[in-house]
């Protein structure tokens, strides 16, 4: 009698390690879509206090809860020992060079003793493959656990726009990446898998970074994204008029309630070699000195209702931006889907005036769930699978389980060029660490 699996290859797990920054993450992702365990223990609560990340602290909670982790990965996706998987793939950079040690240390260690393949990955290139993985496939208790805070939008869409999002970003090239985080805001033109053009990024802040610096700034709290979100949403975003840095006015003269919006974006991009690129630390001086003039006209800055008010003036100002340049560079390069990444992605605003503009021009955008956005080692797993070409395959048991991708798409990718590459075990960690050079327009 034959198997009903007969004639099936057997998946490719793959083991995913993320430290760049303050989450200790591991998960078993099987054929670069499915979750199979996604472990994440959070440092929000010892980094609190500070009002960021303490690279120092993080990098030695890493140490004490990396074994863990790791082992809960395995167990959680009845993985008994690593020779069972088919990779072990890792964080490499850019992030804390502290906490990346850890990670790729381990992860090393790993690859030696079971003889798998390690295959280093760009964690903005994970960002981008947080799209890639079936959410649906998730652990039920991941996403309790996985760190994640701050209300959705996503939720907010039909359900055709839902069956879109998270996991069905497939082969739909060239896409539009918008990349924004707390370390990186950054529009790049994905070609195919592998293959990337930078076409705009931030010159200062990251926008991440500024609504932490925002949320400090109001004392609402740590980290800043969700506190910003929450004191926004019972504030007047048209109180007070704040600057979309390297922009200009759009075809909307007065931006309507995200509710109302319509299909024309509220700011277009300004012209010449800044047209895709992005600028936030003028807007958070703007927010300072905001509260300066309100301060030496009697008002109190941190009172309750207006510092809501800034919140959502802030808010609105940041995603009117990060949409219309999206918006304008979809148009620019004629690509067949949009896909918004990173911690930042989890705004309730972003994604609704994302998916409002979107919708109505016909083009699909695919942003990840919430458990998603922030680091995790899930997303790490899939961008792995599909660097696949730019490893040695497995003895044996890996024979007959080639990726589809060409090597030729593999061997374009930026990561390929990098020193360690004929070695795995001499992977080193980058704090900075580029996903593509630089394109002038």
């Amino acid at each position: 009698m034959t198997p009903a699996n007969a004639g099936v290859s057997p998946a490719y797990r793959i083991l995913a390690i993320e430290t760049s920054c303050d989450e200790t993450a591991a998960a078993v992702v099987a054929d670069g879509r499915r979750i199979l365990s996604n472990r994440v223990a959070s440092q929000i609560e010892l980094h609190r206090r500070f009002g960021g990340v303490y690279p120092e602290v993080a990098s030695r909670q890493h140490v004490l809860a990396i074994q863990t982790v790791v082992e809960g990965a395995l167990a959680d996706a009845s993985v008994a020992h690593a020779r069972e998987l088919d990779a072990i793939a890792v964080t490499h950079g850019p992030g804390l060079a502290g906490s990346l040690l850890v990670g790729v240390n381990l992860a090393k260690g790993l690859a030696f003793a079971s003889g798998l393949p390690l295959i280093p990955v760009n964690h903005l290139e994970g960002h981008i493959y947080s799209n890639w993985l079936y959410p649906d496939s998730a652990p039920a208790a991941e996403s309790a656990n996985s760190g994640e805070s701050g209300a959705g939008g996503c939720g907010t869409a039909s359900a055709a726009a839902r069956s879109q999002r998270g996991g069905s970003a497939s082969e739909q090239f060239p896409a539009l990446i918008l990349i924004v985080s707390g370390g990186h805001t950054e529009l790049v033109l994905m070609e195919g898998h592998g293959r990337y053009r930078l076409l705009g990024a931030t010159l200062d802040d990251a926008a991440g970074e500024a609504f932490d610096k925002v949320a400090r700034l109001l004392e609402l709290g740590y980290p800043g994204g969700p506190a910003i979100q929450a004191a926004a949403e019972t504030g007047d975003a048209f109180r007070f008029a704040l600057p979309r840095p390297l922009t200009r006015p759009g075809p909307r003269a007065a931006r309507q309630p995200d509710s109302q919006a319509s299909s024309r974006p509220a700011v277009l991009p300004v012209r010449g070699e800044h047209r895709f690129n992005f600028s936030f630390s003028g807007l958070k001086t703007a927010v300072l000195n905001l509260m300066r003039q309100l301060e030496r006209e009697g008002t109190e800055a941190r009172q309750a209702q207006t510092a809501a008010d800034i919140a959502a003036a802030f808010q609105m100002a940041v995603v009117d931006v990060l949409v219309g340049k999206a918006a304008d560079a979809a148009a620019e390069f004629g690509v067949k889907q949009v896909c918004i990444c990173g911690g930042v992605s989890a705004n309730g605003l972003l994604r609704r005036t994302a998916e409002q503009y979107f919708a109505t021009i016909g083009l699909p955008l695919r942003c990840p769930p919430l458990f998603l956005c922030t680091d995790n080692a899930a997303m790490i797993g899939a961008a792995a699978y599909f660097k696949r070409p730019q490893v040695s395959a497995r003895q044996g048991s890996s024979e007959g389980r080639e990726p589809q991708q060409a090597s030729e798409t593999a061997a374009r990718s930026s990561l390929h060029e990098q020193p360690h590459a004929r070695d795995p075990l001499a992977l080193d960690v980058y704090a900075s660490l580029p996903l593509v050079d630089s394109v002038r327009l």
